[in-house]
């Protein structure tokens, strides 16, 4: 396996890139929910991420303390990023974990150089930073913590409800910088979800996160991604879907069509094989020209789950305001007779 461009410190020599114990500690734990699982604990040498130039992400930077991920979607476009390290993007994908232990404090660290000023950061683009193992490394209370202390924005999207863990965290973080929450729901069909999404709490429960959040102050929104072609697209299951995002409480929902990069695809177009073998020519034509749906279909779908937000009463939704971190409170000044300035600090 190769881990040596992840290594805090590398070494030189050429069979260094692949597993060795001085670089990586492997656990497993008999416990159910990890069982099967192994995780590759790692010291990496750097965690803010720049986001290339040609992807279609709205944001630049993003910090991913996790690689793998144990949702195990079928359809999950990071499954490539495990072959980087000479690891299955199928079945390893969803049981084989980097964990980088010391991702709070390289943010820490990063936050603080006079060379970063301040960017936006994403969080859950790639992997879930919230998925189980998150439970037993507990990794975002410090990152989070850490984006606080330093007015950064940030973003998270997440399928998990241990997010609910940092409730109290996010609403501090808030105070001092825009803070942008999405969960990830694309459909409310049952028996879809066991199959497509084996790992993940079900639509439900993530919908109760949405609702616990917009609860507490904190404005959620909801990715309804993905929307899979020919098993969760029919008008019925749209309304459906929109109508529960919408009792819950949700900021804004933003439908985003199944697609399939190298590495997810194979993945996917196997799942779909044996478990809806009648779909798998329609498939075959409709990505033909590549990762993506058709133009024509994302936006006949787009504009199907836009009108139905409407008429739930989901608007547009609007930027938050800058934030600042708020100057210390100054000490009580004497009582003299002539008048005193007071400046306000902008929150």
């Amino acid at each position: 396996m190769r881990w040596d461009q992840l290594a805090e410190n590398p070494t030189r020599a050429r069979d260094a890139a692949l597993f060795g114990a001085d670089a990586v500690t492997t656990r497993t734990f008999d416990t159910p929910e990890f069982r099967g699982v192994t995780f590759h604990e790692i010291r990496a040498k750097s965690i803010v991420n720049r986001v290339p130039g040609a992807s279609r992400m709205p944001f630049e930077w993003t910090v991913n303390p996790y690689r793998g991920c144990t949702h195990a979607c079928v359809y999950c476009f990071a499954r490539k990023t495990h072959s980087y390290l000479d690891l299955d993007t199928g079945l390893g994908f969803d049981s084989q974990i980097v964990v980088k232990v010391n991702a709070p404090e390289l943010l820490r660290r990063h936050l603080a150089s006079p060379r970063w000023h301040g960017d936006h950061i994403a969080m859950g683009t790639n992997v879930d930073c919230y998925q189980r193992a998150e439970g037993r490394y507990g990794l975002m209370p410090g990152i989070i913590s850490a984006l606080r202390d330093h007015a950064n924005p940030f973003s998270i999207l997440t399928k998990g409800t241990l997010i609910l863990r940092d409730l109290d965290l996010l609403r501090r973080a808030s105070e001092v910088t825009e803070v942008g929450i999405s969960v990830s729901v694309g459909f409310t069909d049952h028996e879809l979800w066991r199959t497509v999404e084996p790992g993940t709490p079900a639509p439900e429960r993530r919908l109760d996160v949405v609702r616990t959040l917009t609860d507490h102050g904190i404005g959620c929104g909801v990715l309804m991604a993905p929307v899979i072609p020919f098993l969760s697209d029919n008008p019925a299951q749209l309304r459906a879907t929109v109508r529960a995002i919408a009792a819950s409480g949700a900021t804004s929902v933003t439908p985003l069509v199944l697609h399939l990069r190298p590495g997810a695809r194979e993945w996917f177009m196997a799942w779909l094989e044996r478990n809806h073998p009648h779909l798998v020519r329609r498939y075959e034509r409709l990505y033909a020209e590549g990762a993506y749906a058709p133009k024509w279909y994302q936006r006949r779908v787009t504009g199907q789950v836009h009108e139905l937000a409407q008429e739930y009463g989901m608007g547009p939704t609007r930027a938050g305001l800058p934030r600042r971190i708020p100057a210390p409170e100054p000490e009580a000044p004497e009582l003299r007779a002539e008048p005193t300035v007071t400046q306000l600090t902008l929150l």
